[in-house]
């Protein structure tokens, strides 16, 4: 038994696992009855499984594509990453199982890996870049709190009088429905 933790705050981690099952059971052992029975779940020793964000791959499906190539460019793992590991990957053969961070809700919990499930690698994706340049302006930085120093006492005055209307309007028409009925 391989046991490792998962870090409820965690993100961009890429857990791999070969299934050593025949064909015919794998689709029972990682899907989720409706009893609520859930062997994949058990096999890891997880607390908490999110049956939305397991990924079960046959290799045989992925033809031509190597499945250290499917991991690249599915999850982003970069290559160097996948470097040392690339034979062994690519060496695999029947089902895996590739879990996601998201996979694990969010929650820390400790991993007991029993058979037929193997641990095979986990992975770090590559981190998203931001999608422009980083932000100079001084107005980027100051607080977005009303009661911080900056707030213009003006536009504070602006909200009142606009609640008192609104407040006034509502009893306005609130006295003439009362009359009409």
């Amino acid at each position: 038994m391989t046991k490792m933790q998962v870090n409820g705050s965690e993100t961009g981690v890429v857990r791999l696992f070969h299934l050593d099952l025949p064909p015919q059971a794998v689709e029972r052992f990682t899907t989720q009855a409706g009893t609520g029975e859930y062997p994949l779940k058990y096999g890891l020793g997880a607390a908490q499984l999110r049956p939305a964000f397991v990924d079960v791959v046959d290799v045989d499906d992925l033809g031509d594509m190597a499945l250290s190539e499917y991991l690249r460019s599915a999850y982003a793992i970069p290559e160097a990453e996948l470097d040392d590991m690339k034979p062994r990957i690519d060496a695999l053969r029947g089902h895996v199982v590739v879990l996601p961070s998201q996979a694990f809700d969010h929650a820390s919990q400790e991993l007991t890996i029993a058979a037929p499930l193997r641990w095979v690698a986990t992975f770090a994706e590559a981190a998203p870049r931001p999608r422009g340049p980083a932000l100079r302006s001084k107005a980027a930085w100051h607080s977005a709190d009303p009661a911080s120093d900056d707030a213009r006492p003006g536009s504070r005055r602006a909200m009142y009088i606009t609640l008192i209307a609104i407040a006034l309007l509502v009893v306005l028409i609130a006295g003439t429905l009362a009359q009409i009925s």
